[in-house]
């Protein structure tokens, strides 16, 4: 062993996004256990191509003593990780799980801003205070403009997130409210969830954190009217009392024949 450059990750601020795994060309950074972790120290050659792919800023370059870079052990490593990957795709049971939920990194929960087509011009308002589009227009274009959407996969300071007025959406809601994109999810970011079937605990973490790393402007609750799915609002309340922050917070609520009650 000899002192040399190389990767260290603060475990205390990494939030397992995941976005630093693809950018280190010889696997030396995984996701175990929802952190980012370097896998051996032969696989790391020090040059730090990871460093400006986390927003944490939990990645740095170090000096300490540490093996050697071995470059066959590190295209070995990458060899291995390929095939993992492609067996995952090509599996007809695979799924795609995000950083969170699995041991690896997953290319589609990558966080991005999309792009918004535009749809007509504005007509009018509803009682929520948002507007809405002339149908006339033409055809109606998806309004989402972040992904990923899901709560546990979103990386709490995202560049959509920054100073966000924010939706919290249950993950029935779209498909009750039929003029959703429109009505709601227009020039906002989404996160959505469901209370009753997922960690409850984990949300409001998650949530609490967003809420800190973000400066979110607003947080918009959308649930349905049945009493398990009111269980969001009381999550979003509790982590604004976590988090500390007296963001503004607003509740809308659903009937499941898709009208604001």
């Amino acid at each position: 062993m000899a002192k040399r450059k190389i990767v260290e990750i603060d475990q205390s601020k990494c939030n397992g996004c995941g976005l630093c795994v693809p950018s280190c060309a010889e696997g030396a950074i995984q996701i175990i256990d929802g952190k980012a972790k370097l896998v051996a120290d032969i696989y790391c050659d020090g040059l730090g191509a990871c460093l400006g792919e986390c927003p944490q800023d939990a990645i740095t370059i170090i000096e300490r003593e540490a093996n050697p870079f071995d470059e066959e052990a590190a295209m070995q490593q990458v060899a291995r990780m390929k095939a993992t990957q492609a067996q995952d795709t090509t599996s007809a049971a695979a799924s795609c799980p995000g950083s969170a939920h699995s041991g690896s990194s997953c290319p589609g929960s990558r966080a991005q801003s999309l792009p918004i087509a535009a749809t007509g011009i504005p007509t009018g308002g509803h009682a929520c205070g948002c507007e809405t589009q002339d149908a006339s227009a033409g055809e109606a274009t998806s309004q989402l403009g972040n992904w990923p959407v899901q709560l546990q996969l979103v990386p709490p300071n995202a560049p959509f997130l920054q100073e966000a007025d924010l939706l919290l959406v249950a993950d029935c809601v779209p498909f009750a409210l039929p003029d959703f994109h429109q009505r709601l999810l227009r020039h906002r970011p989404v996160v959505i969830g469901c209370p009753k079937l997922d960690d409850t605990n984990s949300y409001v973490e998650k949530l609490a954190a967003i809420l800190t790393a973000s400066n979110i402007k607003s947080l918009t609750v959308v649930h349905m009217e049945v009493p398990c799915c009111t269980g969001l609002l009381r999550i979003a309340e509790a982590a604004r009392q976590v988090s500390g922050l007296k963001t503004p917070l607003e509740d809308v609520t659903v009937s499941i024949r898709g009208r604001i009650v």
